[in-house]
């Protein structure tokens, strides 16, 4: 049995627009300004655009999911708790530990990623130094108020979609001809194999690229814990982003795939640490805009601090969240008065330096970390997916009706189905030559986090002895969050 629960809560202070942006900023980062380029050079203009749309329809069903769950019980653990409650508390366990550890050290990551950035100013600076402002700066505006998080994060996001917008402008000018003096039309939607470059497969590849690129849609979830009012905010996000995901993706890869031709050089050697290459860069550059690669080295340094700070945030709550359900030591769900689960973001900041500071020490072990964290991202969707079919069915098993719900997902069970699927094709197609030529040590880089999260699962069940909850005994019962806010009173 789970270890008595904490009694403390964090403060509600996340308003509307605070979780709306802070759910399509999310997922607006180097895996669209920088990664992009590459998925074209693979699969094509055509091929690219398909995957991304389909991913995009995938990550779609899954908020769906995420916001039926997150509007019933808005809760900071989010998919762990449910995955506990609606499953199996095993599972509930591995996903939270999981989730802790793969925003922990996507942390010290994005800190290292920021010395890259700001080499491109400072070649000369001690590298290190960056990292250390950008980890300092993070852990301080988390440990201020929930609400100065949502504020920097609302501001960063915003950064970001005005940059897609200006993007896009500049592109469709340069498509016809009116900026950079050449008219490129659509010709190299049909250059050489364009527009499906190696068919399904390339596609396929490229699934794995866009799935990356869209993970960071989950924090509506974790969000939820703390909105203001979370039935109606986290439902309205959902509708909002969506559209706007996809019109961004669709239309900013239809702008690239337009100006740059799939052959092109520097699409096959995009990288998250040279901005150079940036497609973003290249096409700005192309409309005759000089100051392109500076402007943005700029948002691509306010993208790593974005994804740095909401990674700070989220494996904070999760800690915090265990540490409520038992599952953590319950120091770690101890708040501070501002709300703030404080001890939980200082064990999560230790983490994310020590991992930071083995990159100095043994290269090896930093890369095999970040390595363990890849594919976490994808575990926890496969997470969220099976947690909303358990749930409905739960919820209808007991004799409920769907107008009791405050938000209804889109096309149940199609939609947990689709995205169980995709998750499970993702995960196991993540690096298929590597099976092809028996590569075992890539293999067992490239798939570490999943003998990881199996250990996890299997070694509290072992422990605990918990099983599968039957239908009949699934708890469906919503928060009371007038309650809640009295506690807090």
């Amino acid at each position: 049995m789970a270890e008595e629960k904490v009694t403390q809560h964090v403060k509600r202070g996340l308003k509307s627009r605070h979780v709306s942006m802070i759910a399509l900023g999310g997922c607006i980062g180097t895996g669209l300004f920088v990664a992009s380029g590459g998925a074209i050079s693979k699969a094509g203009p055509g091929g690219a655009l398909v995957a991304y749309i389909l991913m995009g329809i995938m990550v779609y069903f899954l908020m769906t999911s995420l916001g039926e769950m997150a509007t019933n019980l808005p809760v900071s653990g989010s998919f762990s708790t449910y995955a506990a409650k609606y499953v199996d508390p095993a599972l509930g366990f591995a996903m939270g530990w999981n989730y802790w550890f793969n925003w922990a050290i996507t942390v010290a990551v994005d800190v290292s990623t920021v010395s890259l950035v700001m080499a491109f100013w400072f070649p000369h600076f001690p590298a290190w130094i960056w990292s250390a402002i950008a980890l300092t700066l993070i852990f301080v505006i988390n440990a201020l108020a929930v609400s100065a998080f949502g504020e920097t994060e609302f501001w960063m996001s915003l950064i970001k979609v005005i940059t897609i917008i200006i993007f896009l402008i500049v592109g469709f000018l340069t498509i016809f001809g009116i900026m950079g003096g050449h008219a490129t039309g659509l010709s190299n939607f049909t250059y050489k194999d364009a527009p499906f470059v190696h068919g399904i497969p390339g596609i396929i590849s490229v699934f794995v690229v866009a799935g990356f690129s869209f993970q960071g849609t989950e924090l509506v979830g974790i969000t939820a814990g703390e909105a203001d009012d979370p039935r109606k905010s986290v439902p309205k996000a959902i509708h909002e982003v969506f559209w706007r995901i996809i019109l961004f993706y669709f239309l900013a890869i239809f702008v690239i795939a337009a100006v740059i031709p799939y052959t092109s050089p520097d699409l096959l050697g995009s990288s998250a640490s040279d901005v150079s290459i940036s497609p973003f860069t290249i096409v700005f550059e192309r409309a005759g805009l000089a100051a392109a690669a500076s402007v943005m080295n700029a948002v691509i340094l306010t993208s790593v601090i974005s994804s740095a700070n909401s990674g700070m945030y989220a494996s904070t709550r999760m800690l915090y969240s265990m540490a409520d359900e038992g599952y953590a030591p319950k120091m770690f769900g101890k708040v501070s008065k501002r709300g703030i689960p404080f001890l939980a973001l200082l064990a999560t900041t230790a983490v994310a330096l020590l991992t930071f500071l083995t990159s100095f020490m043994g290269p090896q072990i930093y890369l095999w970390l970040v390595a363990a964290s890849g594919l976490t991202g994808f575990i926890a969707w496969f997470g969220i997916a099976l947690s909303h079919y358990r749930f409905r069915r739960a919820f209808i098993a007991q004799g409920h009706h769907l107008d009791e719900l405050k938000y209804h997902a889109t096309w149940f069970p199609f939609g947990p189905i689709l995205c169980l699927i995709l998750c499970i094709v993702v995960i196991f197609g993540q690096d298929v030559g590597a099976f092809v030529h028996g590569q075992w040590f890539q293999i067992a880089v490239t798939y570490i986090s999943v003998p990881l999260v199996l250990a996890l699962y299997i070694g509290y069940k072992l422990v605990k002895h918990t099983h599968l909850i039957p239908l009949d005994q699934v708890d469906v019962a919503p928060a009371d969050l007038s309650q809640e806010n009295k506690d807090q009173d």
